[in-house]
C-alpha cells in the first residue's frame, strides 16, 4: 500500500506540498485522490467551495455542469466569480479561477442543462468517481439520484439555504478498510499470547535482573508476568473495575525503588496501561457482522476485493479454533532498553506477517476465479493493510434519495427528534417543505419581497401536508416558517464555505476509501452553531 522506489526531486516537492494531508491518508490515499474525477453540478457558492477544498489537496480532475450565467448575486456570495464576469457562463468562470489554485488539476466545463444530459446521455456520469450536486429542484434531484444509484456512482448533495446547511450522502455500498477509529486500544494479546511471545516472556526472570535491567523491561512483559500470577490465584484475568484496581496494586508490588527515591517508569507505565492493555481478545460486533456476510459470498469477477479478503479473513478466524482476528503487529512506545523493545516489537511484527500470509494464501485461492492477474496483484498488495485494520472494518449501506422522498423513511426517528424543540431535524423538514413549495409555485418562499406574507401561509400548508404524510401532527412552530421565508433561498457565503468544506471531506472519504463517511443526512444550523447527523 505504500509507495516504493527511490526518492526524487519531484516526489520530495510533492511531499512538501501535501505534507499535512499525507499524514492523514498516506501516499496510497493521495494516489487515489489524484486518480479521482469529481463532477460538480452548478457552480454555486456551496459548489465552488466544495471544489476548492478538493483542488487544493490535489484531486485528479473536475468537471462542472452549469448552464447559468454569472449574476450580481453570485458576485456577492461566490469567491470564484468576478464582477467583470457578470453575464458570462458561471461554470466556465469558476473553473478558470479554481484551476489557478493548483495547476496539477485538470478541468472541463459543460454548458448544458442537466435535464438534457439526464434525458439524452444516460451514461454521461459513468467516468466520474463521485458527483456533487447543489441548487437542484426536487424533480431533477430525484432523477439524478435514480441514475447515479443504478450506476453505483456516489452522490453528495450539498446545500446552503440562508443560515441552514444540508448535506446528503448517497452510497449504495461503501467499504472502508482504514477507518482510523478514535481512541484505538493496543492489540497486545496478553490474555491469549501467541507461542513465540509466550516463550520469550517466560524466558525472562524479573527477580533475577539487576536494578538497571529491571527498570528497562518493556511494560508488556511486566503486565504478562503480573497476569500469570493473577490467573494462578483467581483463575481468570481481571475483568471488573475493582479487579483491575487490585491488579494494578499487584503490579506496584514488583516495583523497585531507584536511587534518590524515584520509582521505575516502566512499572508506572504498566499500571497506567492496565485498563487499556488487558482487554479481552474478541471480535467487535460490527466486524463479526461483516465476516458473517462474507462467509456466504462466492467470489466472482464482479466481487469487490474487500469481500474476497473478508471471506478469507472469516476462514482465518474460524480455522484451527482461533476465534480471533490477525494480530496488528504494532506496539506502543515504552520505557525499555533497545534490545528488549526491538525483540518484543519484532515478535509482534513476525506474528502479524504470518497471519497476513495465511489470509493471503486464501485470497489467492479465491482470486483464481477473477481472471486478470492484475486484479489478483491488487488484492495481494492490500491484504497486509486489510489484516492490520481488521478490527475496524466498516461497511456503509445507504439509501437512495429517490426512495427517501417517496416515503421510505424512518418515521419513528423523525417523530422522536421533532418532539425535541432544539433538534436540528426541524430544518430537514423545512427544507423538504421548501422544495415542495418550489415544485408547486416555481419559486422559493420569500424570493419576491412583495409576496412574503402570502408565502408564509403557503409554506405552512406545505409543512403541515408533509408532516401529515409522515403521520406527525402540526408540531413545527411558526417561527421556523417565518425564518425560511426570510431567507428567500439566499446563499450566505460563510455557511456555503462551511458546508463546502464538509462536502469535500465526504468526497475525500469516498475516493480514498479511508475514514467513515456520513451515513445519510447532516444538518448544520449557523443560528446556533450546532450540527447533527441523522440516519433516516
Amino acid at each position: 500500500m505504500e509507495s516504493s522506489g527511490t526518492p526524487s526531486c519531484e516526489l520530495t516537492d510533492k511531499a512538501k506540498k501535501y505534507d499535512r494531508q499525507l499524514r492523514l491518508w498516506g501516499d496510497h490515499g493521495q494516489s487515489s485522490l489524484e486518480s479521482g474525477h469529481v463532477c460538480l453540478i452548478n457552480a454555486s457558492a456551496s459548489g465552488t467551495e466544495t471544489l476548492k477544498s478538493l483542488v487544493l489537496p490535489g484531486l485528479g480532475a473536475i468537471t462542472i455542469i452549469d448552464d447559468a450565467k454569472v449574476t450580481p448575486q453570485d458576485v456577492g456570495n461566490n469567491f470564484f466569480v468576478e464582477s467583470e464576469s457578470v453575464g458570462s457562463p458561471r461554470g466556465e468562470v469558476a473553473l478558470r479561477l479554481l484551476l489557478e489554485l493548483n495547476p496539477e488539476v485538470r478541468g472541463t466545463f459543460v454548458d448544458q442543462p442537466l435535464t438534457e444530459i439526464l434525458d439524452n446521455q444516460p451514461d454521461f456520469f459513468t467516468p466520474f468517481t463521485c458527483v456533487v450536486a447543489t441548487c437542484l429542484p426536487e424533480c431533477t434531484l430525484l432523477t439524478l439520484s435514480k441514475v447515479l444509484w443504478e450506476g453505483k456512482i456516489p452522490l453528495i448533495v450539498v446545500r446552503s439555504y440562508g443560515m441552514i446547511g444540508y448535506l446528503r450522502v448517497q452510497l449504495q455500498e461503501h467499504t472502508v478498510v482504514e477507518s482510523h477509529p478514535d481512541n484505538e486500544m493496543p492489540d497486545l494479546r496478553l490474555d491469549r499470547p501467541f507461542p513465540a511471545l509466550q516463550k520469550y516472556m517466560d524466558s525472562l526472570d524479573l527477580e533475577a535482573m539487576d536494578d538497571r535491567e529491571h527498570s528497562h523491561v518493556p511494560y508488556v512483559v511486566i503486565l504478562y508476568k503480573g497476569l500469570q500470577r493473577w490467573t494462578q490465584e483467581h483463575g481468570k484475568p481481571p475483568a471488573t473495575y475493582k479487579e483491575r484496581k487490585a491488579f494494578a496494586e499487584l503490579i506496584k508490588e514488583g516495583m523497585r525503588e531507584k536511587k534518590g527515591g524515584e520509582t521505575e517508569e516502566n512499572f508506572e507505565e504498566a499500571v497506567k496501561a492496565v485498563n487499556t492493555s488487558l482487554l479481552p481478545t474478541n471480535i467487535p460486533s460490527g466486524v463479526q457482522s461483516i465476516l458473517n456476510e462474507a462467509s456466504s459470498i462466492t467470489p466472482s469477477p464482479t466481487t469487490k476485493p474487500f469481500w474476497i479478503m473478508a471471506r478469507a479473513l472469516h476462514e482465518f478466524v474460524t480455522s484451527e479454533g482461533r476465534g480471533a482476528l490477525p494480530i496488528r503487529g504494532t506496539i506502543p512506545d515504552m520505557t525499555a532498553d533497545s534490545e528488549k523493545y526491538i525483540k518484543v516489537q519484532n515478535l509482534y511484527r513476525e506474528q502479524a506477517a504470518q497471519d497476513a500470509d495465511w489470509v493471503l494464501r486464501r485470497v489467492q485461492e479465491h482470486s483464481q476465479q477473477l481472471g486478470p492477474r492484475k486484479v489478483m496483484t491488487a488484492l495481494e498488495s492490500n491484504v497486509k493493510t486489510f489484516c492490520k485494520n481488521a478490527h475496524a472494518l466498516r461497511v456503509v449501506k445507504g439509501k437512495a434519495i429517490a426512495e427517501e422522498y417517496k416515503g421510505s423513511i424512518n418515521l419513528s426517528e423523525i417523530g422522536a427528534h421533532l418532539e425535541n424543540p432544539e433538534s436540528e431535524l426541524v430544518w430537514y423538514v423545512m427544507l423538504r417543505a421548501v422544495d415542495q413549495f418550489q415544485s408547486e409555485f416555481r419559486a422559493y418562499p420569500g424570493y419576491f419581497q412583495d409576496q412574503v406574507e402570502t408565502d408564509i401561509v403557503r409554506l405552512k400548508v406545505c409543512v403541515n401536508k408533509l408532516l401529515a404524510d409522515w403521520g406527525c401532527g402540526p408540531i413545527i412552530k411558526d417561527d421556523f416558517i417565518h425564518e425560511m421565508c426570510r431567507y428567500g433561498a439566499a446563499e450566505v457565503h460563510s455557511v456555503a464555505a462551511y458546508m463546502g468544506g464538509c462536502a469535500a471531506h465526504e468526497v475525500v472519504k469516498v475516493i480514498t476509501g479511508q475514514y467513515v463517511p456520513v451515513n445519510h443526512t447532516h444538518i448544520y444550523s449557523a443560528i446556533t452553531a450546532t450540527s447533527a447527523t441523522f440516519s433516516l
